[in-house]
């Protein structure tokens, strides 16, 4: 049987929302204090997804609440290095369960792709735990070239360009509806996605991200779990 590793960022937005995503998905990567979240909002997720033996992961930012960690920081590789390393460790205080991996938010997410001194800091503040991001990432190679544990996640709701890249947000169809999102999930269980153009791309994919933030978010997680088990494919860490 196919199985895939659903993930969802969690403990940014809605408390409802969380406890609803965290029913369906099999890991959560949880904001730690750079862009959301607060020492009570990390506890009370970690318990919950401890509760449903779902994966724990850290989501570490540029520290930018005002920007919700959406806009690029210009600050020395050391001083982000402990920046990210005191979120990662601030949840691991106040999770019941072991953080598991990393998976870098917004601007963190795509400057650690491409710039060295960032993907650098964030495998130093990681300091072994998985790293979590989409192939070829820049970070993913230091990170594996380290010896560390890497998680290749692809998107369940967002349209590729040619390149392997996410179609930019302000793209008319950069965010998929319901149902083209279901027909990409199966595909990318068979290791291939189709572009924004129609060609057929190749995806290494271990984990499918579904953002908590897409309207509909809890809804499109149901139909996309229950639309994989149909497939007989098992949604697992």
């Amino acid at each position: 049987m196919k199985a895939i590793d659903l993930n969802a960022d969690v403990g940014e937005l809605d408390p409802e929302l969380d406890a609803a995503i965290i029913e369906v998905v099999s890991s959560v990567s949880i904001a730690c204090g750079g862009h959301a979240g607060d020492d009570a909002t990390m506890e009370r997720v970690a318990t919950l997804a401890a509760q449903r033996k779902v994966r724990v992961g850290a989501h570490p930012s540029f520290i930018d609440r005002d920007n919700f960690g959406r806009t690029h920081v210009d600050i020395a590789p050391d001083v982000l290095r402990e920046q990210i390393r005191e979120q990662i460790r601030r949840l691991a205080a106040n999770s019941p369960v072991r953080i598991e991996y990393v998976k870098p938010h917004g601007a963190l997410y795509h400057a650690a792709a491409v710039d060295e001194g960032v993907a650098r800091a964030l495998v130093a503040a990681a300091d072994g735990l998985a790293l979590m991001g989409q192939p070829g990432a820049l970070y993913l190679t230091i990170g594996q070239q380290a010896g560390m544990p890497i998680i290749h996640e692809a998107f369940a709701d967002r349209a590729y360009s040619d390149d392997g890249r996410l179609v930019p947000r302000n793209h008319p169809g950069a965010v998929l509806q319901e149902e083209a999102a279901l027909e990409q999930v199966v595909s990318l269980t068979r290791g291939e996605v189709r572009t924004i153009s129609g060609g057929l791309l190749t995806v290494r994919a271990q984990s499918v991200c579904l953002h908590s933030d897409t309207p509909g978010a809890t809804a499109l997680a149901r139909r996309i779990a229950d639309h994989l088990a149909s497939e007989g494919i098992t949604v697992t860490a």
